[in-house]
């Protein structure tokens, strides 16, 4: 009885410090990751965070933009779907590029 308590008593211990070496394989690795990846952190530049005005006009700006960045691209869509020629299709972007300051200041009048 004693030689088999003994026994599984020695599976035990073995089970045990095997699951301690792959714990500590297991940690120095992570301990090797983190070293590595504060190195690179170290190396890189800090990305400096603008801070967004939060204010009224700040977002009316954002909203009008958005209003018209997504007109914008509907009608890039529509004249890629409706229109069959490349050139057509550019004529489309070039005038849209160029008519876009003159619908904000028309439509969004910004001076007042």
């Amino acid at each position: 009885m004693s030689k088999e308590r003994a026994k599984r008593r020695a599976v035990r211990e073995a089970e045990r410090e095997r699951l301690a070496a792959v714990r500590a394989r297991r940690e120095a690795r992570a301990t090797r990751r983190r070293e590595l990846r504060g190195r690179l952190a170290a190396a890189l530049p800090k990305p400096m965070r603008v801070a967004r005005q939060g204010g009224y006009l700040a977002r009316r700006r954002r909203a009008q933009n958005a209003v018209m960045a997504t007109l914008w691209f509907l009608i890039q869509v529509l004249a890629w779907i409706l229109l069959d020629t490349w050139m057509a299709r550019l004529a489309v972007f070039g005038v849209s590029l160029l008519l876009i300051p003159v619908l904000v200041t028309v439509f969004f009048d910004r001076r007042s």
